[in-house]
């Protein structure tokens, strides 16, 4: 047995946590139940669940609505093998999301890296079919698109997939024109990329992949729709397709349904996870113009796309996609004002000295903390924030010295100003 194993872990004999180090971590917090925006731990106390839970729970935890129309289609059906089956709720779902979207086909998968997975074979395979071959795809820097071969390709290069950087197919890559609040070089960083962009597309090609406004785990860096504008115009001469990898930025974090609304632009193929089951169970979906589905009809196999997961379509997931529709058809102002509930407490919060570049997006607020050490995912200034703010019963998970708010649609205003005052006291120990 290694020294690292035979040391006590406190995930126990058999668990075996994503993105953690076992030797560096904290013990992991054990939660027995939630409700609404708050996690109830197994010591009577409970915590904010400022994060959404890794930015899945859309409405809450353990939303009523959501669990019984799961219950009601668990007594009906809860599975069925979809290259031979439909099923009303996945025919209820597809109809939806293509009049919200303004796409016509679905493809089920399973998470938000196999949607974009299956972005990425659509979009390559659509030119093979026609038989003009484009072999590039364009991503940006400091992309985060999911953790299979595929999506890693796309992502940003770096520690988390560097051991398997021999495997990873080639990606033309531009900085991302990030901005914050009095940013006052926003525009000729954009003009910069934009040029660059031009240059790369003289080169024949098959995609660009982007997350429209803001980026996530990259660090919660958004970009200003006029750039995302400017950049569909020059995809759209060059003839290449654009992806929207909505896993994060779906179902109204942007402050509109889709993040590509607001901006104000029309993709080609959009990813879809996170947010389309409010949380409740693991779905991706790839949505695509009716124009690109039919070069993949015809007589010869080979333009078939040959892609499944055993759970494509799951009727439970569906179920739980439709009821949180309903709820975002029947509540949209809860995050298209919700915006406006953050500005205040990031303004005031941005008068501190160690916040730096706030900025402020739909449900989504965030800022750096001003640090003189290495900057990224591994500086520990994030985890000592996050140790303060579970003091004060708010739970956040920093994306290094990047600090953020991404909570479920259903926060009061209690809880949102319980959550800046956590911020605040953590900032105190710096």
């Amino acid at each position: 047995m290694s020294s690292t194993t035979s040391k006590k872990n406190p995930w126990g004999p058999h668990l075996w946590p994503p993105f953690t180090q076992i030797i560096s971590a904290s013990p992991p917090i054990r939660v027995l139940g939630g409700d609404g925006a708050i996690l109830h731990l197994e010591n009577s106390e409970s915590l904010i669940d400022a994060i959404s839970s890794w930015w899945v729970t859309l409405h809450g935890h353990a939303h009523p609505e959501i669990a019984s129309a799961i219950y009601e289609q668990a007594k009906q059906l809860e599975q069925v093998i979809f290259a031979n089956f439909v099923h009303p709720q996945a025919e209820k779902l597809a109809t939806r999301l293509s009049a919200l979207t303004g796409l016509e086909r679905l493809f089920f998968s399973d998470n938000g890296s196999t949607a974009v997975e299956v972005a990425l074979k659509i979009a390559y395979q659509f030119w093979a079919n026609q038989g003009e071959p484009r072999q590039q795809i364009i991503a940006f820097e400091g992309a985060y698109h999911g953790d299979t071969f595929g999506a890693m390709a796309v992502g940003e290069r770096n520690l988390f997939n560097e051991a398997f950087e021999g495997l990873l197919f080639p990606v033309s890559r531009l900085p991302w024109p990030h901005t914050w609040w009095d940013d006052q070089n926003v525009e000729n960083k954009e003009q910069l990329v934009l040029q660059q962009l031009e240059k790369l597309l003289k080169t024949p090609t098959a995609a660009v992949i982007l997350e429209p406004l803001i980026q996530g785990a990259g660090g919660m860096k958004i970009v200003r729709k006029e750039f995302l504008q400017s950049l569909e115009n020059l995809v759209r001469k060059s003839g290449a397709l654009l992806i929207a990898d909505e896993v994060l930025t779906g179902f109204g974090r942007c402050g509109q349904v889709f993040a590509f609304q607001r901006a104000g632009i029309t993709p080609d193929l959009i990813s879809l996870s996170k947010g389309l089951t409010a949380g409740f169970l693991p779905m991706g979906v790839t949505m695509a113009k009716e124009s690109i589905f039919e070069t993949f009809i015809g007589e010869d196999p080979r333009v078939t796309l040959w892609h499944g997961h055993s759970f494509t379509a799951n009727p439970l997931g569906c179920a739980a996609a439709n009821a949180s529709l309903d709820l975002l058809a029947k509540e949209p102002h809860l995050f298209e004002k919700f915006e406006e509930r953050h500005r205040p407490h990031l303004e005031e919060l941005s008068t501190h000295s160690k916040v730096s570049k706030p900025r402020l997006i739909g449900s989504i607020a965030a800022f750096d903390l001003a640090v003189n050490d290495q900057k990224g995912y591994l500086n520990h200034t994030g985890k000592v924030l996050q140790a303060k703010a579970l003091e004060h019963g708010v739970f956040l998970r920093p994306l290094g010295q990047v600090v953020y708010l991404l909570p479920p649609l259903c926060l009061t205003d209690d809880q949102l100003e319980k959550c800046y005052f956590a911020i605040k006291k953590g900032l105190d120990c710096f």
